[in-house]
């Protein structure tokens, strides 16, 4: 196999990897107000954050299962569609995520300053 395309496929785990882990907390930053799932896809999608509905959508009904979204069906739309808000449990999290988000972004960016070529 090609040394690069090794290379690619190393990178596209790694890649995978931290976005994973940073999507709930972009989901509790955004559904401050509510959205329902597709339009929270194209809100992601618009910011940088590429996820599918496949990941998305069990994210949201996990996220609610442990308190930290509500969600309530608008019938009133031709089609109805299930919106989600963060709840006061997930508004706490966010905050404790933010914080260790910005440390650890701190910590690993003076890191890579203290890099030597």
């Amino acid at each position: 196999m090609d040394e690069k395309r090794v290379d690619d496929e190393i990178l596209i785990g790694h890649v995978q990897e931290i976005r994973r882990g940073s999507v709930v907390l972009a989901c509790l930053a955004v559904l401050r107000e509510p959205r329902y799932g597709y339009a929270l896809l194209g809100t992601l999608r618009k910011a940088g954050i590429r996820v599918d509905g496949n990941t998305l959508y069990p994210l949201l009904r996990r996220l609610e299962k442990q308190g930290l979204l509500t969600s309530a069906w608008n019938t009133e739309d031709v089609r109805p569609r299930k919106y989600y808000r963060i709840s006061s449990s997930g508004e706490l999290l966010l905050e404790r995520l933010r914080t260790e988000w910005r440390t650890l972004n701190a910590d690993l960016e003076r890191l890579l300053r203290e890099e030597t070529p």
